[in-house]
């Protein structure tokens, strides 16, 4: 089964190069040019990844994808994609409280521009850290579960 990713860029020479390069390496990749494609695109469909440029429509439009990326019920991996990575600075102004955009929004940042092999490398590492945080996570919901399920007695 190929893993499935969305990609989501207002600049359609990155989102093609990027869209090849990926399908070239065995992922089925699906294509956004806004933050408004890219809503109806995580609604209909089902991604283990979502990469999306942070500058489009506004200067953190990208962050809105993935936030909207991450409260999907199939849960994807989600990384930020830009050539002007925000400072930490920047993000305690915008975000209050100085949260981090790894913390809060997404779970990798990548910046532009960005080699194939480095692409490579970094996508297929955050799918691999995020299949793990879900493992970890529902074998935590199971464990809880089995801990608070009644305890049958031992006939002897």
């Amino acid at each position: 089964m190929k893993r499935c990713i969305l990609l989501v860029d207002d600049d359609l020479a990155v989102l093609l190069t990027l869209k090849a390069v990926l399908e070239l390496h065995g992922f089925d990749v699906e294509t956004a040019g806004s933050c408004a494609e890219a809503f109806a695109r995580l609604e209909r469909g089902v991604y283990q990844m979502v990469i999306s440029d942070l500058r489009m429509e506004t200067e953190e439009a990208g962050l809105e994808v993935i936030r909207r990326a991450r409260r999907q019920a199939y849960d994807p991996a989600t990384a930020l994609l830009t050539a002007y990575p925000p400072s930490a600075e920047h993000w305690k102004g915008k975000q209050g409280g100085g949260k981090d955009w790894s913390v809060e929004d997404s779970d990798s940042l990548l910046i532009k521009p960005l080699g194939t092999a480095d692409l490579l490398r970094q996508v297929e590492a955050l799918l691999i850290r995020h299949a793990d945080k879900q493992l970890h996570r529902r074998n935590s919901v199971s464990k809880g579960a089995r801990s608070h399920a009644p305890r049958r007695m031992r006939s002897r």
